[in-house]
């Protein structure tokens, strides 16, 4: 079980949005190099990165702050938001990302997220955002017809590293993780599942080490890390037991 803390980028800041609302963005950090460092620090394995402003663009819009979360971290970073054509993910991946997560675009034109799989062995995530269980693009701005798990089975063989799946309805809104649809989609696709979307707090950890959630690589943090609710080094030591078979 990873536990990846978010940064979401806006205007060159680390945001956290209130149900993927653009509108209702809070600035919990100016500098996103010192934020990435910070989590390092706090002795968190990766780093989850999203260029909100790309996202509804359609291509980067904050690339000098991802640059400098490269520049003042060591650990692996996986980058989505606005990567749209097979040169965007050259260009993230030969800047020293560790995986790029494909969204929209893997909605729109599938066979570019097979294409990227084949070329960037484990290094292409996808990205699946729900309302009400259907798929939602373009910085969640539009909702598709399509659900969550039969987007995902498209990519069963691909060679997908992992897929995010983020139930838009809780994130940013502390309350909870969607344990249940993310285990549903765990167990319909071999691919591994990071849960993402109302982590709140240490209830949502001790969940998330239980048996059943075995099955998913982890859960991405963003609001409880930056408001308190969730203290790092409880949280890691928590995982660090159940990895020891102590917890």
């Amino acid at each position: 079980m990873i536990i990846f803390p978010a940064i979401d980028l806006k205007g060159g800041q680390c945001v956290r949005l209130k149900l993927g609302d653009m509108d209702q963005a809070t600035v919990f950090n100016d500098d996103p190099g010192a934020q990435a460092k910070a989590f390092q620090d706090q002795g968190f394995e990766w780093l989850h990165v999203v260029d909100l402003d790309g996202a509804f663009a359609g291509e980067s819009k904050n690339g000098e702050a991802v640059d400098a979360i490269l520049a003042n971290t060591s650990n692996p970073v996986q980058l989505g938001g606005g990567i749209r054509t097979m040169e965007h993910i050259d260009n993230w991946l030969a800047k020293g990302v560790a995986r790029v997560i494909l969204g929209t675009v893997a909605l729109r034109d599938p066979e570019l997220v097979k294409e990227a799989c084949k070329k960037y062995p484990d290094r292409i995530a996808v990205g699946i955002d729900a309302k009400g269980g259907k798929v939602a693009v373009e910085g969640w701005a539009e909702t598709s017809e399509l659900t969550v798990i039969e987007l995902a089975k498209q990519f069963e063989d691909a060679g997908v590293a992992a897929i995010i799946y983020t139930d838009i309805d809780r994130d940013g809104v502390l309350k909870g993780l969607n344990i249940e649809s993310t285990l549903e989609l765990a167990n319909a696709v071999s691919i591994p599942i990071i849960a993402s979307g109302g982590l709140a707090d240490i209830k949502d950890i001790e969940r998330l080490i239980q048996p059943d959630c075995d099955i998913l690589e982890g859960a991405i943090s963003g609001r409880a890390l930056y408001d308190g609710r969730l203290d790092p080094a409880e949280a890691l030591d928590l995982i660090k037991k159940s990895r020891e078979g102590l917890a």
